[in-house]
């Protein structure tokens, strides 16, 4: 929808502030609403890891990780996500939950876990992460844009 604009007295059709505005207010909201999902799976995941009850300690054991890594990994997980959540250090958090999902693809594929509920699960949640990133985020919309030639 177009709408009449005075600019510099000027008569001029222009788009109506509310038609962009709607939809870049909807891509904003689904975007946080991604990012939120992904990152309180993986909070809970960390705070988890860093409280140590007994059913995590067994679950992480047999994928191999010792008391100690348990709790790193925890705090590395929390760290992230805190980078993530904040707008200024997205891309870091986004960069560093992605290498660290992908350290859980290649854990779980060494231990030969099924694919679609083991495996690719961590994909999963990086398409959350990097999905509700690009709807949130301009400058990663931009970057991500293909270019025209």
């Amino acid at each position: 929808m177009r709408a009449l604009a005075i600019d510099d007295g000027n008569l001029t059709l222009s788009p109506t502030p509310s038609s962009g505005g709607h939809s870049s207010r909807r891509r904003l909201w689904a975007g946080r609403v991604l990012s939120g999902l992904a990152a309180l799976f993986l909070a809970w995941d960390g705070v988890m890891k860093l409280l140590q009850p007994p059913v995590v300690v067994q679950s992480n054991r047999a994928l191999g990780f010792s008391l100690h890594a348990i709790f790193v990994v925890g705090a590395l997980l929390v760290a992230f996500v805190a980078l993530y959540m904040l707008p200024r250090t997205a891309v870091l958090g986004a960069v560093l939950l992605t290498a660290f999902l992908g350290g859980a693809v290649a854990t779980n594929v060494r231990l030969a876990g099924p694919l679609f509920t083991h495996v690719l699960f961590p994909v999963y949640v990086a398409v959350f992460v990097w999905g509700g990133l690009y709807l949130r985020d301009e400058r990663v919309r931009q970057t991500l844009r293909p270019s025209r030639r």
